[in-house]
């Protein structure tokens, strides 16, 4: 689980075909201390297990689910990377709960300027253009950003210039794509109320239709 602040960038030193799979190799812009074996860490917002790690150098494997469903089979030694580490219990949560399970891709459609700060819109394939709501929550990247404007096939966001400096955001360009993460309570409430509807799953006492409309899931 990752909050989506971004602890900083790495560099792909080494990228490795492995049949269906890839094999990455990370040089973190900073120190991983107590880096361990089997640890998740986010990478533009995926998260991955490191097989092995030295210094500020780390190894993970991508499987081919993942390199299907996000950015990581476009990428090539050079390029740069969001990274987050796994949240930790007690942490401060400045962002939003994060599973770093990417939903898909989206593609930058317009860059524009608004003061200090940048105005990103993006474009999202139709099945994931439900998720989102105005002033609700996204993971770009691993960035946890909040929504500013959406339909059914796009979305806005906000970049304040410190954030756009602390990850990769500033380089992002019309047509570039971009790995998403919709907000996970959207997901779930969605699959109880279909259950609940299709008659597939028992109500839980007190827990309706009305009930989720009272309290403003709906």
């Amino acid at each position: 689980m990752f909050t989506g602040l971004i602890e900083g960038t790495g560099k792909l030193v080494k990228v490795e075909p492995r049949g269906k799979d890839m094999r990455l190799s990370i040089q973190a812009s900073f120190d991983l201390e107590e880096l361990k074996t089997g640890e998740s860490v986010s990478v533009d917002g995926a998260c991955l297990t490191v097989v092995s790690w030295e210094g500020r150098m780390f190894t993970v494997d991508v499987s081919q689910e993942t390199l299907e469903r996000t950015i990581l089979a476009q990428r090539g030694a050079g390029d740069e990377v969001n990274l987050e580490r796994a949240l930790k219990l007690g942490d401060r949560l400045g962002g939003h709960l994060v599973n770093g399970h990417v939903d898909g891709r989206a593609r930058v459609t317009a860059r524009k300027k608004r003061g200090e700060s940048l105005v990103f819109e993006f474009e999202v394939p139709g099945e994931l253009g439900r998720y989102f709501i105005e002033k609700g929550s996204v993971a770009i990247n691993g960035v946890s950003l909040t929504v500013n404007r959406c339909d059914e096939r796009s979305f806005d966001v906000n970049i304040v210039p410190h954030t756009a400096r602390w990850t990769t955001i500033g380089s992002w360009r019309v047509g570039d794509e971009v790995n998403i993460e919709v907000d996970l309570i959207g997901k779930y409430v969605e699959k109880f109320l279909r259950n609940m509807r299709e008659g597939s799953s028992p109500k839980a006492d007190g827990m309706d239709r009305d009930f989720l409309e009272k309290h403003g899931f709906l």
